[in-house]
Formats: C-alpha cells, structure tokens, sequence
C-alpha cells in the first residue's frame, strides 16, 4: 500500500465530512489535505482509544520525532511519507504540525475546562490550526483568508463539541466551559449522566449561537478573490453548518445518541456548494 493510499483509506473510514469537500480537489492539493488529515487523525486516535495516559504521552512523543524526521526527509510513517511528498510543492510548517499535536496532548493533561478562553487555545489547536494549513493547501492570495479559516476551525470545532456532549462524557469529558456550565444551572453530573432538562436545552441553545457566530465571522473575513480556491472549506462548512442546524431541530438531544446526516445528504452538499463557487 502506498502512502498516498493509506491517507486515503483513513479518511474514508473515519467517515467524516471533511472527506466529501476533498473529493473536487485537483489531484496534488487532493493529496495533500487528505495526508494532513490522516496526520490530524492519527495522533488524534493516540488521545481516543489509548486509555493509558502514559503510554499515550510517549506515542505523542514519537509523532513529534515524526514531524522532525519529515523536515529532514527520513519520516518512517506512511503519513509521514506522505507529508514529506507534500512538501514538496506545498511546504507545512512543522510549528504548526507540531501545534495539532499540543492540541491532543491537552486531552491528556485535562477533561474539563473553567471558561471559554480556556478552551478557545484547545479549538485553536486542534482545529484552527488546521484550517490554517488546509487554507495554505486549497490556494490563497489575500492574508485576510487566514482570518476566515481561524474563524472556520472554530466553528467546527464548536460544532463537534455540541455533537459529541454525550460520547466525549462517557469519555470522562466536558467540554462545555464549567462557568457556563453554573450559569445555565446545569450540574456536571447531569451531563455525565445523561439527563435532560430545560436549563440543558438553554445552555445548548447558547452554545449553537456562539458556533453560529464564528460561521458569520469566518464568511465576513472570506475575501471573493479567494472563494473559488477555498470552495472545500466552504463545502465544509456547508456540511457542518447543516449539521448544527439538525442538531437544534432535535432539541439538542445529544446525550444518549450522535446526530449525524447520511452520506447522500453530505455529498449533495458538497456538489451544491462546488457548483455554487
């Protein structure tokens, strides 16, 4: 299997909707984005699925011995050969590979979160970031481009924490800030527990609309030189968006159950918003 096909394979699996707005891409930038989410991937799975910190912290430490070993062209990763590959023509600061992987490690260091400038440098990292870099890839000639995909990180990552209330807590996980969490009167122990209330519906309510406002920023700082090259990340967005949207008509039922939209829906998103341009 080459690199390139291993990226492929784990993008598809995750079976998320970032791999609909790559399949318009031209072939180079297509490779590209598809090896920086399989990077994104990978050392989020560390995180998820290894359930001793320890041996977590340690397999984090390798992947930054990865990102060394792409900018001195001997990674031993398929990823990691597939970045050096990008390279190649769309240089990725290893700061910023670097900076993903800081993201992850806090998912280790800690499970909640006092208010929301806390959790900002975590969606910073672990999303921002991202779409700092996917921006570089699609293709940009203005710097207030870095803007929009600064704001556009955050709102998917926004948008997945509203998701995933109930997978990440029965993880050991709140995501919501704690002083959001006493302001709407809403215990910890509720979420936790899975239990519904009208103050819940409230603070859920609170939460789409700051997700909704990073959407607007994100568009509002999206210059119209550079729309048609970032049509991905607006094919993204269409997704997401659409996805917050489901999640408010279910009332936020997101304790007990994932709100996710079918992959027919994703993908004629996805050809809607790339004709669009």
């Amino acid at each position: 299997m080459t690199p390139d096909q291993y990226c492929q394979d784990k993008c598809a699996a995750s079976g998320s909707s970032f791999y609909y707005s790559f399949l318009f891409l031209p072939l180079e930038r297509r490779r590209a984005i598809m090896a920086l989410y399989a990077f994104c991937r990978e050392v989020d799975d560390v995180v998820d699925e290894c359930h001793d910190p320890a041996l977590a912290s340690t397999k984090l430490v390798w992947w930054r011995q990865e990102v060394a070993r792409v900018a001195d062209g001997q990674p031993q990763h398929p990823v990691g050969l597939a970045l050096q590959a990008v390279n190649r023509s769309i240089p990725l600061p290893s700061e910023q590979l670097l900076e993903i992987i800081d993201g992850m490690e806090m998912d280790l260091l800690q499970s909640r979160y006092l208010d929301f400038k806390g959790l900002s440098l975590y969606c910073y990292r672990v999303a921002s970031v991202v779409g700092l870099l996917a921006a570089q890839i699609f293709g940009y000639s203005e710097r207030q481009t870095q803007k929009y995909a600064h704001d556009l990180g955050m709102a998917f990552q926004l948008t997945n924490i509203i998701r995933d209330v109930g997978e990440d807590a029965r993880r050991g996980r709140i995501y919501i800030p704690m002083d959001e969490l006493k302001q709407f009167n809403v215990p910890a122990a509720d979420i936790l527990n899975g239990r519904y209330s009208d103050n819940f519906t409230a603070l859920m309510q609170f939460q789409y609309e700051r997700a909704e406002q990073y959407y607007e920023q994100a568009f509002s700082h999206l210059p119209k030189v550079d729309r048609k090259s970032q049509r991905p990340g607006l094919i993204m967005a269409a997704i997401y968006r659409t996805l917050l949207d489901e999640i408010r008509r279910e009332n936020f039922q997101v304790l007990h159950q994932r709100i996710s939209l079918p992959p027919t829906r994703k993908l004629w998103l996805a050809a809607k918003t790339w004709i669009k341009g």
